[in-house]
């Protein structure tokens, strides 16, 4: 019989891997299940490992990272294989910060350095009703735990629409770092909908390469915070729709994504626009269908943390980190801290029932 793991981390964003390098100094031996890397359903959704931080072009606001020179640093700490291509390329890097993939892999790397065991699988199934717990990866694999920290984070929403749906990964993204740079909507121009801070940054990326960027904001007024608000009217290339909603996905199977239709929900006037993609930064899902109804869940189908100040969930020795439980700061920096408190949490459970 296999034998029972102390801690399993099941997610590879900032909470999963700050868990991962707290419970393995602590000498827990931590298993990291990170994800499936070539599964298509995890491409198609943003669920890829190294989570929601992997998509993002520049990361400002983590500390430690004032000035954007990350180059030496990079190819001293990972190993030539971790590197993101764009280090060996020597792609231009951010004028401050860090960018998201390379602070992934740095965190990725860090928890290794402490012995860290990485299994690159999906979870689909959880057991929580008796110790230990049993896990189920996607190739059928159990893996049993005496605590289980879940960092799976939450994956970017889309409108639903069907011509949406249709013209996916043909001109239809939620990642401008992902498919921006593509040829077909450079020189082009590009819708964004959205109006937060992701929607202004996926604009401002996006405004590198297209034509001009249209953001579809469906108020009279931003969500985001008044620094990226300021970013998004100084760019001359983005020309923002207020009181606008994407009415329907215009293309063909030939040529993907040639324009949409656009709706003004005060007037009900609808006109085309042409365009070669249609970007969606409209907020996030949990990625919690795994759990199966196993564990509390807010409304918004978020898990539940049970104590203040703590990351308990409804089940003991099973512990929540990051954007998995958090609708409200959703940041890479608090991920990270919940990471820590979740180790800190384990480490005292498996403790207090002596198995440490």
């Amino acid at each position: 019989m296999a034998s029972v793991e102390k801690v399993v981390i099941i997610g590879s964003g900032p909470a999963g891997w700050a868990a991962a390098i707290y419970t393995a100094r602590a000498n827990l031996n931590p298993l990291v299940i990170e994800g499936d890397p070539i599964s298509e359903k995890n491409r198609q959704q943003g669920t890829l490992p190294l989570g929601q931080l992997n998509l993002t072009l520049e990361v400002e606001n983590y500390p430690g990272y004032p000035s954007g020179h990350t180059r030496e640093l990079l190819k001293s700490a990972l190993p030539e294989e971790s590197q993101p291509y764009w280090v060996a390329a020597n792609k231009p890097q951010p004028n401050h910060g860090i960018n998201g993939p390379e602070l992934m892999e740095l965190m990725r790397q860090q928890a290794k350095n402490f012995g860290t065991r990485i299994v690159s699988k999906d979870v689909l199934k959880v057991d929580f009703s008796k110790q230990p717990f049993t896990l189920t990866t996607h190739d059928g694999e159990k893996v049993q735990a005496l605590s289980v920290i879940i960092a799976t984070g939450a994956r970017a929403n889309y409108l639903g629409l069907p011509s949406e749906d249709a013209f996916k990964n043909r001109g239809v993204s939620a990642c401008a770092v992902c498919d921006g740079a593509l040829p077909r909507f450079r020189n082009n121009p590009i819708i964004v909908v959205g109006g937060g801070d992701s929607a202004i940054e996926e604009a401002n990326y996006l405004a590198k390469f297209g034509s001009k960027v249209l953001l579809l904001v469906r108020k009279d007024t931003f969500r985001a915070s008044k620094i990226m608000q300021q970013r998004a009217l100084d760019n001359p290339k983005i020309d923002v729709r207020w009181n606008t909603e994407l009415h329907e996905v215009l293309g063909n199977d030939d040529k993907g994504v040639t324009g949409v239709k656009l709706q003004n929900n005060k007037t009900g006037e609808i006109v085309e626009q042409p365009c070669t993609g249609v970007f969606l930064a409209i907020g996030h899902t949990p990625n919690t269908s795994f759990l199966d109804g196993q564990l509390k869940l807010t409304d918004k189908k978020y898990i539940q943390w049970t104590t203040p100040a703590r990351t308990y969930t409804s089940v003991e020795a099973v512990f929540a980190a990051g954007d998995v439980a958090d609708d409200y700061y959703r940041q890479a920096i608090t991920a990270a801290g919940s990471g820590c408190m979740a180790a800190l949490d384990a480490e005292r459970y498996l403790a207090h029932h002596g198995h440490v």
